[in-house]
């Protein structure tokens, strides 16, 4: 019996543009232990969601590939039927946006109750009842009343705690957070990570949380993938990875974030976008474009995962060819680079 939670086994999610299928999610492999957050980030438009969407068999027009291995069974083969026993069960989702996760047109009770109907046997009245606990439990003052309340009558903050508490009805073995603090102020960001934690210790459950944001790495995970253009580029326990970042990705992340040392500095803005689905690149290095003072004979033509040390996985071997001398990476393009270093191409080291 493995000790994983859920082990995600090349998992390619694809979808149809044209006449032709573009993958979003491209041969992405990792695991989940009881009580462990994996935290999964990245820019916008990396595939983050895209992947939480696939656990939870929540596409409904693309194809799916691969293995995705949750309490012995592999959720791609189970029928719709299935899925919906599983789903809001064992298997929950924090959603990123509560107004449309919530439907507008049904009480808070009514919402929470729909859930434990499909997967619990409570009597009525245990429900109505279970779902105020919920709601207290989730930290919402007066909860017998926000219970009788429209999601449009609620904060942000109040109507993120209420899919929250959806999610846990059931006392999830997985939880998925998608963004859980996007839009929120900082006083009700840190409110919910506490509480998020808290769930996490009482249920034993592995979370997935999906995020760009850095500062909720560092506060939350124990693990950290880093995901670039729909491929996981770097893997490491969150100390490592913030304390000897190997990928430029990871390390072009890592220096946008403001701190004291940068006052007075521009702060670092990695050059180009995520590329379009059906404009990418499957070749080589796709992090290649945007870094282009490292010369092509320092990427892979293939890249994959390699281990470098333990638990550390990074992609490509262009992350041994990327700093300077002074440990920073260059924020200019390659003709400003070489004007002003005299470097022509190849390792800026």
């Amino acid at each position: 019996m493995s000790e994983n939670l859920i082990e995600v086994n090349n998992l390619t999610t694809s979808f149809k543009i044209g006449t032709k299928y573009f993958p979003a999610v491209d041969d992405v492999t990792f695991s989940i232990k009881p009580n462990e957050v994996l935290a999964l980030v990245g820019e916008s438009g990396s595939g983050k969601s895209a992947t939480a969407f696939s656990l939870m068999g929540l596409h409904r027009k693309a194809r799916i590939e691969g293995e995705v291995n949750f309490q012995g069974q592999n959720l791609l083969e189970q029928n719709e039927g299935k899925m919906n026993k599983i789903r809001g069960g064992d298997l929950a989702m924090i959603f990123q946006d509560p107004m449309t996760a919530l439907n507008p047109l049904m009480k808070i009770k009514q919402q929470i109750v729909e859930t434990l109907k499909i997967h619990n046997t409570k009597s009525k009245s245990d429900r109505d009842r279970y779902a105020v606990e919920l709601l207290e439990r989730v930290g919402i003052p007066r909860p017998d009343r926000v219970a009788e309340a429209y999601p449009h009558e609620l904060s942000g903050g109040m109507r993120q705690r209420v899919v929250i508490a959806i999610a846990i009805a059931n006392r999830p073995k997985l939880l998925i957070a998608d963004e859980p603090t996007t839009a929120l102020d900082v006083t009700i960001q840190a409110q919910i990570l506490d509480l998020i934690r808290e769930l996490q210790d009482d249920l034993n459950s592995g979370v997935l949380l999906i995020t760009h944001d850095l500062g909720v790495v560092a506060e939350m995970a124990d693990r950290v993938a880093v995901m670039y253009a729909g491929q996981i580029v770097e893997v490491a326990p969150v100390r490592e990875l913030f304390k000897n970042p190997k990928h430029p990705y990871t390390r072009s992340l890592l220096n946008s974030l403001p701190s004291e040392d940068m006052l007075g500095k521009k702060l670092h803005v990695i050059q180009g976008v995520v590329p379009a689905l059906n404009k990418m690149d499957r070749t080589g290095c796709r992090f290649a474009p945007r870094i282009p003072w490292i010369s092509a004979s320092a990427h892979e033509e293939n890249p994959q995962l390699r281990k470098i040390a333990d638990d550390h996985f990074v992609r490509c071997t262009c992350y041994k060819h990327f700093t300077l001398e002074d440990g920073s990476e260059p924020d200019v393009g390659v003709e400003e680079y070489q004007i002003e270093t005299g470097v022509e191409g190849g390792s800026a080291r």
